[in-house]
Order: C-alpha cells, then sequence, then structure tokens
C-alpha cells in the first residue's frame, strides 16, 4: 500500500506540474487547446490570471513532493493527507464551477491516493 500511495502522489505531482507550466508558461497556446470552449480573445487578458492560478499548483506538487521526502511515517501521512485534500476541493471546484471532466483529470486521482495513504 505504501508503495502505491507514493505512486499516486507522484502522478498527482506531475499533472499539478503540467498545470504549473501551462498556466504559467504556455496560456495562450496549450491553455488555448485544453479549453477550447473559451473565446480566443480571453486568452491574453487572463494571462495574468492562470499565472496566478499556475503558482498555486507549484505549491501543491512542493507539498505533495515534500510528504515523500519527510522520514517521519506519521508527518508524512499527515502532509500527504492534506495536499491531497487541498487537491481534491480544487478538483470538486472546478467540477461545479468550470468543467465535469476536472473532477476526473484532478480530483478522483486526489481521492485515490487520499484512500491509498489513509490505508497505509
Amino acid at each position: 500500500m505504501e508503495i502505491a500511495s507514493q505512486i499516486v502522489i507522484v502522478v498527482v505531482a506531475l499533472l499539478h506540474l503540467y498545470f504549473l507550466y501551462f498556466e504559467m508558461f504556455a496560456w495562450e497556446t496549450t491553455g488555448r487547446k485544453i479549453f477550447r470552449q473559451f473565446p480566443k480573445e480571453l486568452f491574453p487578458k487572463t494571462k495574468a490570471l492562470a499565472a496566478n492560478q499556475g503558482l498555486y499548483n507549484g505549491f501543491l506538487v512542493a507539498g505533495l513532493i515534500w510528504s515523500l521526502l519527510i522520514s517521519d511515517p506519521d508527518w508524512s501521512k499527515n502532509v500527504a493527507l492534506f495536499f491531497l485534500g487541498c487537491v481534491l476541493v480544487a478538483g470538486i471546484f472546478g467540477a461545479l464551477t468550470a468543467s465535469k471532466k476536472i473532477f476526473y483529470v484532478q480530483g478522483l486521482p486526489a481521492l485515490i491516493g487520499l484512500i491509498l495513504v489513509y490505508l497505509r
């Protein structure tokens, strides 16, 4: 269970690292491909907002990776639960406010990670 939970934490961290990349550095190219339902003229106007969002995704990545580096098993578990919980809440909020697909891309992996971390 330990290795499975660590693999899921790494997958969630890599997803959020990708979110950081396209929101901070490729909003007007990759962002347009991901959010096709948005008008093209919206992307230049929202570049700073997307970059801010990307920065927060970076904090999630840092917290998830940090949870893997903590040697104390209890602290490692608690930090992982906290950051996976943050990702899950963001995924639920995104599904309710933007697109249901966000839950499957962001929330579901976090939920699986939460369950695996909790069971270890």
